[in-house]
């Protein structure tokens, strides 16, 4: 069990908070590049507590600012997106993409009133389709160049999940947890009568092994599932990629589950889906890559339907509270993961507070051309096979 102290110390997002600032060190996915239109040129972002504006400027370039401006707190939501930048709707000062104020109507010519103020704006970069912020302190780390991101020998497709009502931290937990698929998906779907979307699952399991990788360009927790019974299997594994994404193998799909902080209480998951061809051919790719919209985790009556993945996660996870309460808990031998994963939290919040880089923060070109983290191949397989496993 954790202590209230510790348990606010590692949840808590805002600015100034312990994860707040770890989290700030590392780009965060923000939106799908496709989400911005020539008709709809600006997005309303909230990420880590804050409260954002995207928008592309007439000149194709991308800023993303503090919705509030600073001349009187009007939302520049409503503002108007010109070639140079955004003006605010209620007395037309704009601003460019780095957030410096560009023209006051009504002031005096000789004012230097603009060149005194500052929009709050974050530096944002587009990579493999999706648009990425870094809202910590200069000077900004490398993009990851992760391969899902660059790979042409196969589709790639965005979804986009429903926001959930929970903290962050219960997302990540669940990913360092691999047994929960046996009965919270499989055992779920196969009394649905789906049984073979959790085939892979359903199968009795008799080790798991957890480690902490720390690789020159990424960090994380590996996991694996040994598989017992007629049908064994020793997985390959597959990460958490520090701090909050999800590499996974999905029947025939390669996913990265991009997790971003929305504040203490929400979290948005971007679904970037990878499906690899068959033969290693290539495929072009469509710029932006497609985005879509997942369906409720919920039915009409507002309960869990539970029939797929995303709903069985929604409400493993929502139902621990909009902050669960770890001083209740009880883990297992089975929780090695959560209990690996926590430390690693712990600790790159205490080298942030000691003024050092959190482990996993790329600075070196050279170590970022192509970050290729291989991934177990069983659930392809299985996809091949028309939903059944095979020894």
């Amino acid at each position: 069990m954790l202590s209230h102290e510790v348990n606010e110390s590692m949840t808590r997002v805002g600015r100034g908070t312990p994860a707040g600032e770890l989290l700030r060190r590392y780009w965060q996915p923000v939106a799908a590049e496709a989400e911005l239109a020539d008709d709809n040129p600006k997005l309303r972002i909230r990420a880590l507590g804050e409260d954002l504006v995207l928008f592309r400027d007439g000149s194709g370039r991308l800023g993303l600012v503090e919705e509030q401006c600073c001349h009187r707190s009007a939302s520049l939501f409503y503002g108007f997106v010109e070639d140079d930048g955004i003006r605010c709707p209620y007395h037309g000062w704009k601003y460019d993409c780095t957030g410096a104020c560009i023209e006051q109507p009504f002031e005096p010519k000789d004012s230097t009133l603009k060149d005194r103020v500052k929009q709050r704006a974050y530096p944002v970069e587009t990579l493999g389709g999706m648009v990425w912020a870094y809202m910590g302190p200069a000077p900004a780390p490398l993009l990851p160049r992760w391969g899902q991101l660059l790979r042409e020998d196969g589709v790639r497709g965005i979804y986009v999940q429903p926001v959930l009502e929970c903290n962050w931290l219960q997302v990540m937990e669940n990913s360092v947890d691999p047994c929960h698929t046996y009965y919270l998906h499989a055992h779920t779907l196969m009394l649905k009568g789906k049984g073979n979307y959790g085939a892979y699952y359903y199968r009795p399991i008799e080790k798991m092994h957890f480690e902490i990788v720390e690789e020159p360009n990424w960090v994380g927790v590996r996991k694996q599932r040994i598989y017992g019974g007629d049908k064994a299997e020793e997985e390959e594994g597959h990460p958490v990629i520090f701090p909050n994404y999800l590499l996974s193998p999905q029947r025939e799909h390669i996913v990265m589950h991009m997790r971003l902080p929305v504040d203490d209480t929400h979290t948005k998951v971007f679904r970037y889906q990878f499906t690899p061809t068959v033969d290693g051919s290539r495929v072009e790719q469509p710029v932006p890559v497609p985005v879509a919209y997942m369906p409720p985790i919920k039915d009409a009556d507002g309960a869990y339907h539970m029939d797929n993945f995303a709903s069985h996660d929604g409400m493993a996870w929502e139902t621990q509270g909009p902050i669960t309460d770890r001083a209740r808990e009880n883990l297992g031998t089975t929780d090695a993961g959560i209990a690996l994963y926590r430390r690693l939290l712990r600790d790159q919040i205490k080298r942030v507070q000691d003024g050092k880089d959190p482990l996993g923060l790329i600075r070196d070109p050279q170590l970022n051309e192509y970050i290729d983290i291989p991934v177990s191949t069983g659930q392809a397989r299985v996809a091949r096979e028309g939903g059944s496993v095979s020894a």
